[in-house]
């Protein structure tokens, strides 16, 4: 995968990421950033976002999710990268 094409993110954060306003967090960033995103909390605690856009774009975000809103506390980011299939309201 080059840096310039389309690539798809599964995002799963850990910590203190629910009901501290981390999905609203994860769209304000990647409408930043230019990436499509779906965040979706997970009955773990975790929060699940499925995100494509070009990789460089992809990274910024990840960075952005690393540090969360005010009031989370992020201990883990886990990423994988996979070919990009257009729509992340559908999981593959």
């Amino acid at each position: 995968m080059t840096s310039g094409e389309t690539v798809r993110a599964e995002i799963f954060v850990s910590g203190r990421v629910q009901g501290v306003g981390f999905r609203r967090f994860a769209r304000n960033a990647a409408d930043r950033f230019g990436v499509d995103c779906n965040p979706i909390n997970l009955r773990d605690g975790r929060v699940f976002i499925l995100a494509e856009g070009r990789r460089e774009a992809l990274e910024l975000l990840i960075n952005e999710l690393r540090k969360g809103p005010t009031f989370a506390h992020v201990e883990h980011v886990d990423v994988t990268f996979e070919e990009a299939l257009g729509n992340v309201y559908e999981l593959s």
